[in-house]
């Protein structure tokens, strides 16, 4: 190994993080300084310059006006049909109300049944021109529209629409096969202002509805809640906005069917039988708007509001989830991106990786330990500066990068930095304090600018920075080159996208006079800095730990008197803007949605809604897209580095369709139980949002881990797509071999994971392909057992792996159930290969002691498999093996693709289909990729008898059979496949 040792050099800037975290992240105590290094001071921003006005949300407002009560909603009139919809105008039914903003007039409906499954309603206003398009219309280059097919028509929808002016404009959409209505706005009146649109529907008793992200929550949306979306940097809170924006969901309804009669009645989940047999129906439905919004649910309906855009609906009829799943992306936003194979191993990463010493102590404590590492992850504690694409030199510098990441290379390893999406501007009296990537950026003017056209300046952690506009037409190149660029100095494997909401630490262009200042320090106590030690641990910890934990608590204690400020009583003044006709208050609009940060300004922790962008939009308007369009920037970088690899892209902020770019982490989670547990909710979530490739910071980021907290959440973390280990900077290391057993707990996971790899990487290209879904809530998967529609702590990977994983302390048990059992479904204990005995409905009692995760194969699968190793590359030297688990009939099926793991257009690719039927396994050869490696064995569960005689293409072929466990077992397969597992259809009987 190289010796490193030189690089523990002091670094030049205090390492700072990745994000900003709402508990972790302290306000400075009056008088407190930070220095940079020794030599000199560095000026830290007051922390009042976060704090914006104070606002009372409209849904915590005793003053709000219910805009249902006094708006008089519209009337249709000049009615036009056409054989693919119709169109209508709206006119205002009375004296304007005015609630929340001016209202418009006059409004354009437009009805277009798109494709058999897809229908269109869009609502705008009649009169637009350059003043005002831009308050209500989103640019279609940033995100497409879906279109009509050829061929669409009414008469070939799955849809009908329905409307009337009684008592005024109103509209229903009804499923033609059920003539069940599934959207209904009767009984309400349509608002439509400048800067607030409200529409209401009712819903059925009892529904269950998915999806309106990003938010931690159940998995099954409660039906009494206010969902805000507006993209915030924020440590996840539950049940609050967060970093996306996915205005999309999911409705399934159970009904009985009368055999006799055909008829379908609505069942309420809570009112079903498990013996009884039950029909779903599923459909999405879309708004494609990306202002501020809240969906208002009761047990009633829904109420959705913006603060602005237009109404621009899109419906798929399903009827399962899965196939509505598919029809939002295959028609809406766009398919999956298809990940690199070496991505779905194992990632390491932490903020307070200090210098390439420290990583290399990683990389061989993972190698000493004989755990699988696939990816090495560089948070900001690399950059000079906290500046993009620039390396410490202390302690990163250029020479020593290329020596750690050449050997990091050579072993089959990878690696990603993270890059923010803010950039530093240097201070102008500082001859020394050059950026080379700002003036590049300002030589072409592609920064946002304030409202009189001046330089927006905010604050993230390299001080005062500015903010690529990616509205310009030449910023995406500008991002894109500095990648190139940097990219000859690091070479990097893919990029992790960080601070997209847009992130600002100040309200308001706080750095436009202030800039002789910089570079200046946040206003708040970093993590592990004197004042904001970290000392949280996990629920449970003062009953394994209670000595450490009576001490973390004082220690606790003791830092908050000390830091905390003289309380003062005052009463709260709220600040209420009133509309003024044709005049737009994008910074404090008159309806406050329920943001999450403290006030409820959306200028605070964020770029201010009054910025503008080159073509005119505000911030205001588009501001939840700034995420979405920097990783699409990132791609066009990444495909300019090496054109034929696929870019890996891991991001923060996303909105609707940023799945064909990048994948997404859960952020900055906390080292509890209950985050470990809204994880599986959070995952599931984005699988209907169409971004497959999901994980969280498994351990926790906030806070510090422990060895059980750890040991549960490495096994869970190893069956998503993403699997990253990532803590916060002063908390307790948390790499999985820092505790004994949770090296053992990881090995016995990740035995499985890597196992799996082939399954994984082939469900992935179902998802790039089709829009399948990847890790899928059983109420998805089995569709007609109203029972599951709320389940939300296990969790299928694909159709065929199930995981029931512990998510709570001090237990040795877990209550899981499973599926289909009631109609003859099978399952399978993956360690004792045994059939699970359960009862339809019933929640069973399984043993999960420390260390041990649940994991079932589902009847009527074949897994393709191949060896474990450190690395993926290794991984996919070993042999093959296929695992069958029979159904009742003895039946069962999967699938395989491959192709080199790497390139946008393979050259070369394969797909095997496996089959099982009467005592035969069939596989299906197709593609011309060349698998060198051969099959060494194939196992079957729930053969009844013992075979007589096993063959391979007539071959009599090695076999064993436990008659207790029903397995057979076929071995020596690689003496007849050493041209490679697949390169010949064949086929083995018993």
């Amino acid at each position: 190994m190289v010796d490193l040792t030189h690089l523990l050099a002091a670094a030049s800037l205090l390492a700072v993080g990745s994000g900003a975290v709402q508990d972790t992240l302290q306000r400075l105590p009056e008088g407190a300084t930070v220095t940079v290094a020794a030599e000199h001071a560095q000026f830290t921003l007051a922390d009042a310059v976060d704090v914006g006005a104070q606002l009372i949300a409209n849904i915590d407002d005793p003053e709000a006006v219910n805009a249902q009560t006094i708006c008089p909603g519209y009337q249709a009139y000049d009615v036009f049909h056409t054989p693919h919809g119709f169109s209508a105008i709206l006119e205002l039914g009375g004296d304007p109300c005015n609630v929340y903003g001016t209202d418009v007039h006059s409004l354009t409906l437009e009805v277009e049944f798109q494709d058999t499954d897809r229908l269109n309603i869009q609502i705008t206003p009649s009169h637009l021109d350059a003043s005002n398009a831009s308050w209500y219309l989103l640019p279609e280059e940033l995100v497409p529209r879906p279109t009509r097919v050829p061929g669409a028509s009414k008469s070939h929808s799955d849809f009908s629409v329905t409307w009337s002016n009684e008592p005024t404009f109103n509209f229903q959409v009804a499923r033609k096969a059920t003539g069940e209505i599934i959207f209904d706005t009767a009984g309400s009146v349509l608002v439509f202002e400048d800067q607030f649109i409200e529409f209401v529907t009712s819903l059925p008793d009892e529904y269950n509805l998915y999806g309106l992200g990003e938010r931690i929550n159940q998995l099954r949306l409660l039906r009494n809640a206010t969902l805000t979306t507006y993209a915030a940097d924020i440590g996840d809170p539950i049940d609050s906005n967060i970093y996306g924006h996915h205005a999309f969901y999911l409705d399934t309804r159970y009904h009985t069917f009368d055999e006799l009669t055909g008829e379908q009645t609505y069942v309420k989940a809570s009112e079903t039988d498990p013996s009884q047999h039950y029909i779903s129906y599923s459909h999405g439905v879309f708004l494609r708007n990306a202002h501020g919004q809240e969906v208002i649910l009761n047990p009633q309906g829904l109420t959705w509001r913006t603060i602005g855009g237009n109404i621009d609906l899109t419906f798929y009829s399903g009827p399962t989830a899965a196939d509505v799943t598919k029809q939002y992306q295959h028609s809406t936003v766009g398919l999956p991106t298809m990940q690199k194979y070496d991505t779905l191993g194992f990632h390491q990463c932490r903020w307070g990786y200090n210098n390439w010493s420290e990583f290399a102590d990683v990389l061989a404590n993972f190698e000493r330990f004989e755990i699988p590492l696939e990816y090495l992850w560089a948070d900001i504690d690399y950059m000079h500066g906290y500046r993009d694409f620039d390396n410490d030199q202390y302690r990163f510098s250029y020479s020593d990068t290329k020596v750690f990441l050449d050997q990091l290379h050579a072993g089959g390893r990878h690696f990603v930095p993270i890059v923010d999406a803010a950039l530093y501007i240097p201070n102008p009296q500082n001859a020394s304090d050059v950026y080379d990537t700002y003036t590049r950026g300002a030589a072409k003017d592609l920064y946002i600018k304030n409202p009189d056209g001046s330089l927006y300046v905010g604050t993230v952690w390299p001080g005062y920075t500015v903010y690529p506009d990616w509205h310009h037409p030449e910023a995406a190149n500008f991002w894109a080159n500095e990648l190139v660029m940097w990219y000859e100095n690091v070479d990097f494997d893919g990029v992790w996208y960080d601070m997209g909401e847009v992130s600002s630490f100040c309200v308001g262009s706080c750095g436009s006079k202030n800039r002789t200042l910089n570079p200046v320090h946040p206003p708040f106590i970093l993590p592990g800095e004197p004042g904001n030690r970290v000392y949280e641990y996990p629920e449970g910890f003062e009953i394994s730990n209670a000595t450490e934990a009576a001490s973390a608590s004082a220690a606790s204690s003791s830092q908050a008197s000390a830091t905390e400020s003289p309380s003062t009583s005052t009463t709260t003044s709220y600040l209420r803007t009133t509309p003024t006709p044709g005049v737009r208050n994008v910074n404090h609009p008159p309806y406050v949605i329920n943001h999450v940060h403290t006030g409820h300004d959306l200028a605070v922790h964020a770029v201010s809604p009054n910025a503008t962008h080159v073509d005119g939009y505000q911030e205001y308007d588009v501001h939840s897209l700034y995420g979405h369009m920097g990783i699409r920037a990132t791609y066009q970088g990444l495909m300019q580095i090496y054109p034929e690899k696929r870019p890996f892209i891991i991001g923060r902020s996303t909105f609707s369709g940023s799945g064909k770019w990048a994948g997404h982490w859960g952020g900055d989670n906390h080292s509890r139980w209950w985050s470990m547990y809204f994880s599986i909710s959070q995952a599931l979530q984005f699988s209907l949002f169409g971004i497959p490739m999901f994980g969280v910071d498994t351990c926790g980021f906030s806070g510090n881990s422990d060895e059980e907290l750890c040991n549960r959440w490495m096994q869970l973390s190893a069956f998503f797509p993403f699997y990253r280990n990532h803590n916060v900077r002063g908390a307790i290391p948390q790499e999985p071999y820092r505790w004994a057993s949770v090296i053992d707990a990881t090995k016995v996971a990740m035995n499985i994971r890597y196992a799996l790899l082939p399954y994984f990487y082939t469900l992935m290209h179902n998802a790039h392909t089709t829009g399948a879904t990847v890790m899928r809530a059983l109420a998805w998967e089995f569709p007609n057992e109203p029972s599951l529609a709320a389940v939300d702590t296990q969790f299928l990977v694909g159709s065929s792996i199930m995981v029931i994983p512990v998510l709570e302390p001090q237990v040795d048990t877990v209550k899981g159930v499973f599926p289909g059992v009631g109609q003859g479904q099978l399952w399978y204990d993956w360690y004792a290969q045994t059939t699970v005995d359960a009862e339809p409905g019933v929640n069973t009692t399984i043993r999960a002691p420390l260390g041990h995760i649940p994991v079932y194969i589902r009847g009527g699968s074949v897994l393709p498999m191949q060896g474990v190793a450190l690395t993926v590359r290794d991984t996919r030297q070993t042999s093959w093996a296929l695992l069958a688990a029979l159904s009742l009939n003895g039946t069962a099926s999967g699938q395989l693709y491959l192709d080199d793991g790497e390139s946008v257009n393979p050259e070369s690719t394969l797909n095997v289909d496996f089959t099982i039927s009467q005592s035969t396994l069939s596989v299906s050869v197709e593609g011309d990729w060349r698998e060198a490696n051969p099959v060494a064995n194939v196992t079957v569960l729930g053969v009844s008898a013992e075979p007589l005689l096993v063959t391979l293409n007539g071959q009599q072929v090695p076999n064993k059979y436990d008659a207790l466990s029903r397995v057979l077992f076929v071995t020596g397969l690689d003496r007849f496949t050493n041209d490679g597992a697949w390169a010949e259809d064949w086929i083995l009987r018993w």
